[in-house]
């Protein structure tokens, strides 16, 4: 012991009482790395949602507390009230009573505004839920978005860790949840439900996993326009495999499977419109309606395929402007898809991609809504999580925050006379 003690010598024993110790607080970061280490990846896209649905629930409430009254609700309405506004009580018509047989005609001897333009996948579930629990519309309208936002966080989780790093993965998940339409994902709007299914047929369809998709593209193209969309994206799918089939083995059997399984979604996106004909004896029922939401713009005028696009910029910007700003960005949306970001998601969700995109062009007025109807291009946050820098990615985390707040005072916040639906 003695001669242990001299080994100490007085310099030694000088130094190690100067030595800085590690205080709890700076041990504290290695504690958490460790934890983040061992946590399930399900476990850390839940915290995620969790804590991105109470930054967006706080913006919602806020803005809630100064809603003065309206068309749906009476001043500073509770956050239930408040999130089934607009289209939701479309939805609630459809849950209630479901769909007219007769279709409303306007003074002007047009069709007008009616519920046919609003599928059956969500308000159908919702009323499922409503019996079983005896609970009213509003609190499980809300139930159900939140749950398939949660679900859709977890999928997409799932599908971005195909075709990314498992931290960009991640961080897909983080920008989906706090995106500036994120509010969306809790309000009474089928766009959670949807893109759950999305998502999901996604996963099956890089998974090649055909069959499974019968039934997910079946809900999906009830809930939301899509069926059309998805079966372009699974013809194009087809077409790309069988020309690479000497790298990527395509056997006929397979072939034959993925192509009936995009038929299969071609007359799903026929089928709502076929149920409007056959309910309400008017061939144009579900068009005519749809094209109604379209009236306040340009009038009521017949569809015309890829002109919709045009029409809206010449209303919005004028003559030749509106015309050349549409024109760039088909042509940016076009070159984006060749980005090299955008190239590591896979030639699958670049065809998904390019397939919603066309549909879009084909058949949507763009106004207000166009935000909302962009939300099926999501995959495309894949992209956008690629940069690793902290600046970045905190950034665009609160840039993405401010326009969760602009989107929600613009469009879902109502003053008076509002022309900018959600």
């Amino acid at each position: 012991m003695a001669e242990r003690i001299r080994s100490i010598t007085p310099h030694r024993m000088t130094e190690r009482m100067l030595r800085p110790r590690r205080s709890p607080a700076r041990r504290l970061p290695a504690v958490w790395h460790a934890r983040y280490r061992l946590t399930p990846w399900w476990g850390k896209v839940v915290v995620v949602w969790a804590l991105s649905r109470l930054i967006t629930t706080s913006l919602v409430l806020v803005l809630a507390s100064v809603q003065g009254p309206n068309a749906w609700t009476g001043a500073n309405p509770k956050y239930t009230d408040f999130a089934t506004m607009w289209d939701g009580r479309w939805y609630n018509i459809v849950a209630a009573v479901g769909y007219p047989s007769v279709l409303p005609i306007t003074e002007t001897g047009q069709i007008g505004e009616n519920a046919w333009a609003f599928m059956p996948g969500y308000p159908v579930l919702a009323r499922l839920l409503m019996e079983v629990t005896n609970f009213p519309w509003a609190p499980v309208a809300v139930f159900v978005s939140v749950a398939f936002s949660l679900g859709t966080a977890l999928l997409f989780y799932r599908l971005m860790a195909r075709v990314q790093p498992s931290n960009t993965a991640l961080f897909a998940v983080v920008l989906f949840c706090v995106a500036p339409l994120s509010p969306i994902l809790q309000f009474a709007y089928a766009e959670s439900m949807y893109l759950f299914f999305l998502t999901l047929a996604l996963y099956l369809l890089l998974e090649r996993r055909y069959r499974m998709l019968y039934p997910v593209i079946a809900v999906m193209a009830l809930t939301r326009p899509s069926g059309l969309a998805f079966a372009l994206a699974l013809g194009l799918h087809v077409i790309y495999r069988f020309v690479t089939r000497s790298r990527d083995p395509f056997p006929v059997r397979e072939r034959m499977l993925a192509a009936s399984v995009a038929v299969f979604s071609a007359l799903m996106g026929l089928a709502w419109p076929v149920a409007a004909w056959a309910a309400t004896g008017d061939v144009m029922a579900y068009t005519d309606t749809e094209l109604a939401w379209r009236a306040p713009y340009i009038g009521y005028q017949e569809l015309v395929p890829f002109t919709a696009w045009f029409q809206s910029g010449v209303w919005w910007l004028g003559s030749p402007w509106g015309i050349v700003v549409v024109t760039a960005l088909i042509l940016a949306f076009a070159l984006l898809l060749f980005t090299p970001a955008v190239r590591r998601l896979g030639i699958d969700l670049r065809l998904w991609l390019a397939s919603y995109g066309l549909y879009l062009l084909a058949v949507f007025f763009p106004q207000s809504s166009t935000f909302r109807l962009l939300m099926p291009i999501f995959p495309l946050l894949g992209a956008a999580a690629l940069p690793r820098s902290r600046v970045y990615r905190v950034a665009i985390v609160l840039l993405f925050v401010a326009g969760q707040w602009g989107w929600l005072l613009i469009c879902w916040g109502v003053d008076g006379y509002d022309w900018t639906p959600p």
